[in-house]
């Protein structure tokens, strides 16, 4: 019976885990940005078999607030087992382009706060000793696009600080795993013109994680298929790359 902490607990990704972990009986502290979206899902997981459930706000650019919070899962939890970062926002690329301050905010939210997180979080799971960190990056992150280059930058940047952090927390007994999906059907998704046949529900996505993570999975595809696909596109040369719409 595992002590689970999430951040970004009530994205649909993280619920579709929260609800396989709660079948195991999983003790869980939800953090997230709406007290009524979590009160719903600490309900549903209680429901489902979770053996105990604490939440609270999370702000994602409050940063000076993060410590607080770890702080309040150690004393609902007495300790950390896994730990789910997965918040985040899908930005308006046009949006970004022509505004710096959006293209920030959205590196912000997508980069510097997720690494502020696994900055406190690696720390403490370093002094116990033991435990598995995962964070949802995206396979966005594997190459700029010119669609999506904000948001894919920020990713990367995530994918890049948890390579090193990897390795730093290999030596302590953690486990770190980079979470990177394709294209999910989700409210982020929706009204987007995307290929039907990469997109999948959150509950496969779930499913890959929550293997991905028992298995202490240093980077995981969800669907597995976008490893082979982005293997392809990492490979192209630049010049013909550039030329490409993607």
């Amino acid at each position: 019976m595992k002590r689970i902490l999430i951040i970004g607990a009530t994205s649909a990704i993280a619920t579709a885990c929260a609800r396989r972990w709660a079948m195991h009986g999983a003790a869980f502290f939800l953090a997230g940005r709406s007290p009524e979206k979590l009160a719903a899902l600490a309900n549903d997981l209680t429901v489902r078999g979770a053996r105990a459930v604490t939440s609270a706000q999370f702000l994602a650019q409050d940063t000076a607030s993060h410590p607080a919070l770890l702080d309040a899962a150690l004393d609902a939890l007495g300790g950390i087992d896994i730990v789910l970062v997965a918040h985040g926002s899908l930005p308006d690329q046009t949006a970004c382009q022509a505004d710096p301050g959006c293209a920030l905010e959205a590196f912000e939210i997508n980069a510097s706060s997720v690494i502020a997180v696994l900055t406190l979080l690696a720390n403490q799971l370093e002094r116990q000793g033991h435990g598995a960190l995962a964070v949802i990056t995206s396979v966005a992150g594997d190459r700029g696009r010119p669609s999506n280059y904000v948001y894919g930058s920020a990713k990367a940047a995530v994918s890049v600080f948890c390579e090193g952090l990897r390795a730093r927390l290999h030596k302590a007994g953690v486990s770190l795993s980079d979470i990177r999906p394709g294209f999910v059907d989700t409210p982020m998704t929706q009204g987007m013109a995307l290929p039907a046949a990469l997109v999948v529900p959150p509950d496969v996505i779930a499913k890959r994680i929550v293997t991905g993570i028992e298995r202490n999975a240093d980077i995981v595809y969800a669907p597995a298929f976008w490893w082979a696909i982005m293997l392809v596109i990492r490979y192209i040369p630049p010049a013909i790359y550039k030329r490409l719409t993607l």
